[in-house]
């Protein structure tokens, strides 16, 4: 289980988050039977989406990353809820390319840079917030930092990593966020940049051991932090059989009258879990009847 904690300076001026999402990733890994660069890409999306579903105020909300940068690996998703539990997708599951200049995974090369980020909250209102920034890196924690700055117009740093040992399983995974509140003073933003510069690869750190309530008081360091809360979050799909029917059921009845005329009986596969719903040719018809 992944551990998510948040903390406040001590005047309230910067907030920070860490997560150690290991047991996320692998779980990315184990249902989506990802390689390794995929994994990596995948990992880090979700890792971000979940610290960033963390900050949702309603138990019902929820978030979603979409990351397409014409990339091998497609269109990449990540949705959280407000307990920073998170599911995730990817188009194109195995890539295979070779490491890149620093002789680390390509992510970058996966995922491409020809695209955007859309960040959706859904917070039950009548029409979700969205926004869209350009993908600047690929890398997907600047591109994170990225939308924030040019789109909420909040200050943030954001580290995302994603450890994948030779076998292709996930041996560390994790990440940050630190956002500067409107009233930090130029003390408080130095001692902060100071912080973040010496700051290892998060991956490393979770490797090495490290704690996400370590980190933070790594990342808030001379600033006095205060643990703010902590969460439990897991790889969750909310998927039924209820919200399935609810989608063909949204389906022009010439689809469905072409589904029941099959011999076969319709199975539909969860893009999120993996898991299969099976429908009979006489549930469908039954549909179609009700509608009249």
């Amino acid at each position: 289980m992944g551990k998510l904690v948040r903390y406040l300076s001590a005047d309230g001026s910067v907030m920070a988050c860490a997560l150690d999402g290991t047991d996320i990733a692998a779980e990315i890994e184990r249902i989506h039977k990802t390689s390794a660069v995929v994994t990596a890409a995948l990992g880090r999306l979700a890792i971000g989406g979940s610290m960033m579903g963390s900050m949702l105020k309603g138990e019902r909300d929820s978030l979603t990353l979409r990351l397409n940068g014409n990339g091998p690996a497609g269109t990449l998703i990540a949705v959280a809820d407000s307990g920073g539990n998170v599911k995730a997708y990817v188009q194109n599951p195995i890539v295979e390319l070779p490491l890149n200049a620093y002789g680390k995974l390509d992510v970058k090369g996966a995922v491409g840079t020809d695209g955007f980020l859309q960040v959706i909250r859904d917070l039950g209102l009548k029409e979700p917030y969205a926004g869209q920034t350009p993908i600047v890196s690929g890398e997907i924690a600047e591109d994170i930092t990225y939308y924030y700055a040019t789109s909420e117009q909040t200050p943030t740093v954001c580290g995302l990593g994603v450890l994948v040992a030779p076998d292709l399983t996930v041996r560390a995974a994790g990440g940050y966020l630190v956002q500067l509140l409107p009233f930090a003073d130029e003390r408080c933003i130095d001692q902060l940049e100071e912080n973040v510069k010496g700051m290892p690869p998060v991956s490393s750190l979770i490797d090495r051991g490290k704690t996400p309530n370590e980190i933070c008081e790594m990342l808030l360091n001379g600033l006095s932090p205060n643990l703010l809360d902590s969460f439990s979050p897991v790889y969750r799909c909310d998927c039924s059989e209820k919200r399935v029917q609810r989608a063909l059921l949204s389906l022009p009845d010439s689809d469905l009258r072409e589904m029941a005329e099959d011999d076969r009986p319709v199975e539909v596969a969860c893009h999120f879990c993996g898991k299969k719903y099976t429908f009979s040719n006489e549930e469908i018809i039954g549909w179609l009847q009700e509608r009249k």
